[in-house]
């Protein structure tokens, strides 16, 4: 059996004016993250930990901010087609974990939906995944609440090579 440790990082500035989704959830906060898709930080994150795993890039060199067809996208349906190449190479999802970085809104009450929908999403049970909250004590742009950044690590594995 063959594994693969992938490791993925992605940070969003907070804006007045979008929604608020991380892990396909929608979060009640009044300001949002900006980016030409949804900005869902935490599925940008897990696409890039799935991609660099298998040494394929990351998500800009498969939905370039600068092509306008995947300006507003759907982080999930995203992640749907980075999962399927995942799969057809033949690879399995161990277990993802997750640690989002955020000084408001307060995180905890809405961890189990997100683990839910990306588990629904990637076909895996919701024990593979694990999203912990922090914050960053006041420090930097994430403690100013400028932005929310994501740390992902994932374990990914192969029968057949």
């Amino acid at each position: 059996m063959m594994i693969r440790i992938g490791n993925g990082y992605d940070l969003h500035r907070l804006v007045e004016g979008r929604k608020l989704i991380l892990g396909g959830v929608e979060i009640d906060h009044h300001l949002g993250l900006l980016g030409h898709s949804d900005a869902d930080v935490l599925t940008h994150a897990i696409m890039d930990a799935l991609l660099g795993a298998l040494s394929l890039g990351d998500i800009g060199h498969y939905f370039p901010p600068t092509d306008p067809q995947w300006a507003g996208s759907d982080s999930m349906k995203l992640l749907a087609q980075v999962h399927q190449l995942i799969l057809d190479r033949g690879w399995i999802i161990g277990n993802i974990d997750n640690v989002i970085v955020a000084e408001r809104p307060k995180l905890k009450p809405y961890l189990p939906a997100m683990i839910d929908t990306l588990a629904q999403k990637l076909a895996i049970s919701p024990d593979r995944i694990s999203i912990k909250a922090t914050t960053n004590e006041k420090l930097g742009p994430v403690g100013r609440e400028e932005a929310i950044c994501v740390h992902t690590v994932i374990l990914l594995f192969c029968q057949d090579q």
